[in-house]
């Protein structure tokens, strides 16, 4: 399947390099300014800003990214600190987690944020859900010329990384996006092997008049690893010391299972479109404010877990009911449609939605796995009605969203979800932001039913609604950035030292406080980032570092004459203090609690990243203070951090 789509997407590119026209593209793009300072809501620009001249000279401004909330931003080729943060296999900054060993393994947290909670429990497994597109995830985009984006970064030991990405539009109006991001690397231990995929399809189209709009996804995602359990106590000590027999050779250390594994494998298939019933237009400046429009999206989103063993290891997992092979299934799938109405008018400050959904859920297995241990139900099932409304106002510089959703009854599905952000920004001098978040809803459904050949992990539970309240605001400005964010949770779920789903019969209360500032000396620069955090009521069930730092020094400069190179070298040192870090289990694919190992320690990485033309090549050297640090650096209890290596990776970008 995956030879297809690569066939597939190399006819394509060849069919569209010698059909397409090639107008000139403005030397700007990649130069400064390329990505806004802001996101801006589509339906609030003019209609000169969001269409595109293939006619005559095309410019950087031309090539834009369609957000889930139909937010714009520009394609972006500059060469950035912030660029260099995201350049990992989940292409985001990973500041607040902590990386196991091999790219394509899970992370452990060193903070949290609570800020965009989901409407609905989902089916868990949240080990394995790190680098899963969601909904939102998902761009759709709008260029004059075909576009196509390529990331590729070396693996450990043996593999590597591919992200690639075409997207054209056929015409004014349609636009179609490909891309799909595999990852398989072997691992420096033995049995840490990663292999993942990630196919995602976007589609738009708007009809002549704009009367009419659809745009849709489908995603499809597996991810696959092998499982060592962690280190054995041998083994461990002999890494601590640092015994010369196994410090070239970590695939030397024993591991506590030699015949585990994982999958999770998610599919889905989401649009959403809608027909304007009336549009009004300004008899001045021709542009629409006030329009109706009814709508409809549907989205059918299935996922499955798989824990497979050869034999059962019950000095881990504990007694078993079966003596040959373990294969343990679960799979989850929901259907939701919605209906909207919107009206767009300057009489509400913006647009104004209000919706209801239909959603179905069936969740279990196949058949009961294990008949030793009481449990009668294989699959939990339902469906809900909910309601909502969204409004996108804007008054000159300051912006509102809000967001509110309401199921009734006493289903599994049932509570509310309330979201609401304003913020004010002055031009470029600074932006002001504050948010607030309210959320009732069940845990995720293998908190409520789980089954396993192995006796313990067996469970049908009746846990009440966990209820998070989260109050926020955020500073950006040229002196610096801020953020403080409160939390407080009702019912908090998680899974205790023995590996059982939990209750927490208190509140959590959790602050989470963030600075950083970036100094310019000439040619250097200096990036600081702080984070604190304090939990003031529930850090026996909830747990986090009290500081995390990352700090950079660089420089940076054009090398040659006429500027052909960009060049970025500089150190990044980190630091966490030590904590009580959850430990992971990979029967469960989730993080569970310990209180027997704490874990906090700083890394120093080099790097050199460069730029020429569109083409931005990094070289890092990650953890170079493990030759005169203590090896006592893990990402979890029983999972080493990385070593020493040397990373290397490009991302290169085509307009055709």
């Amino acid at each position: 399947m995956k030879n297809f789509f690569l066939l597939f997407f190399c006819l394509i590119s060849a069919q569209l390099l010698f059909s397409q026209v090639r107008p000139s593209i403005d030397k700007g793009l990649g130069g400064r300014g390329a990505l806004g300072s802001f996101n801006q809501n589509r339906d609030s620009l003019p209609d000169n800003e969001i269409k595109v001249k293939l006619s005559g000279k095309t410019k950087y401004t031309d090539y834009k990214i369609i957000s889930h909330r139909n937010d714009t931003t520009i394609v972006d080729t500059t060469l950035t600190l912030k660029k260099h943060y995201k350049f990992n296999f989940l292409r985001k900054d990973d500041f607040e987690l902590l990386a196991f060993h091999n790219q394509g393994q899970t992370f452990n947290n060193l903070g949290y944020n609570f800020s965009n909670i989901s409407q609905f429990p989902n089916i868990g497994f949240r080990a394995k859900q790190f680098n899963y597109f969601k909904i939102e995830d998902i761009d759709y985009y709008h260029v004059p010329t075909p576009t196509t984006e390529i990331m590729y970064r070396t693996g450990l030991e043996q593999g590597q990384v591919l992200d690639a990405l075409f997207t054209t539009n056929f015409s004014k109006r349609l636009n179609v996006g490909i891309a799909y991001k595999g990852i398989r690397s072997l691992g420096a231990y033995r049995r840490s092997l990663a292999s993942t995929g990630n196919f995602r399809l976007s589609f738009r189209y708007e009809s002549p008049k704009g009367q009419y709009a659809i745009r849709g996804q489908a995603v499809n995602q597996d991810f696959f690893n092998e499982e060592s359990g962690g280190l054995t106590d041998d083994s461990l000590i002999a890494f601590i010391n640092d015994d010369p027999n196994f410090s070239g050779n970590r695939a030397r250390l024993d591991v506590n299972l030699d015949d585990t594994e994982n999958t999770f494998e998610g599919k889905r298939l989401h649009f959403e479109h809608s027909f304007k019933v009336i549009s009004v237009k300004d008899s001045l400046q021709q542009k629409d404010f006030s329009n109706l429009k009814i709508g409809h999206s549907f989205t059918r989103d299935s996922k499955f877990y798989r824990f497979n063993q050869s034999s059962p290891t019950e000095a881990i997992f504990g007694d078993v009911n079966v003596s040959g092979a373990i294969k343990n299934q679960v799979n989850y799938l929901s259907y939701n449609n919605q209906v909207f109405l919107d009206f767009n008018s300057k009489y509400v400050l913006g647009r104004f939605r209000v919706k209801s959904d239909y959603t179905t859920y069936n969740y279990g297995y196949n058949n009961l796995q294990n008949s030793l241990v009481g449990i009668t139900r294989n699959r939990l099932k339902g469906d809900a009605i909910s309601f909502g409304a969204d409004w996108n106002g804007r008054v000159k510089n300051f912006h509102v969203n809000a967001s509110a959703n309401l199921t009734p009854g006493s289903g599994r599905l049932s509570g509310n979800n309330i979201k609401a952000e304003a913020f004010y920004k002055k031009d470029s001098v600074f932006t002001f932001k504050t948010r607030l978040g309210i959320s009732n809803k069940l845990p995720n459904f293998n908190f409520l039913l789980f089954q396993s050949n192995y006796n313990k992990y067996n469970w049908e539970n009746d846990f009440s609604s966990v209820g998070t309240r989260t109050l926020g605001g955020d500073f950006s400005s040229k002196w610096g950035d801020a953020s403080v964010d409160i939390t407080n949770i009702d019912n908090y779920t998680y899974f205790d030292e023995n590996s059982l789903p939990k209750q927490y019969s208190g509140s959590v209360n959790y602050l989470k406080a963030k600075v950083s500032k970036e100094f310019k000396f000439g040619k250097f620069g200096l990036d600081n980032t702080l984070m604190y955090q304090k939990v003031a009521n529930g850090s026996d069930v909830f747990r986090v570092p009290e500081f995390v730092t990352r700090n950079t020094l660089y420089y940076s400069d054009n090398w040659f004459k006429g500027n052909p190179l960009l060049v970025q070298i500089g150190a990044t040192f980190k630091y966490f203090s030590k904590y009580k870090a959850n430990a992971y289990n990979p029967l469960l694919a989730e993080f569970t609690l310990q209180n027997d190992t704490e874990i906090g320690y700083p890394t120093v990485d080099l790097f050199f990243n460069g730029r020429v033309r569109r083409t931005r090549i990094y070289f890092k050297a990650d953890n170079i203070s493990s030759f005169f640090f203590k090896k006592d650096y893990f990402s979890a209890p029983g999972y080493p951090y990385r070593d020493f290596v040397i990373r290397f990776g490009v991302v290169w970008n085509w307009f055709i």
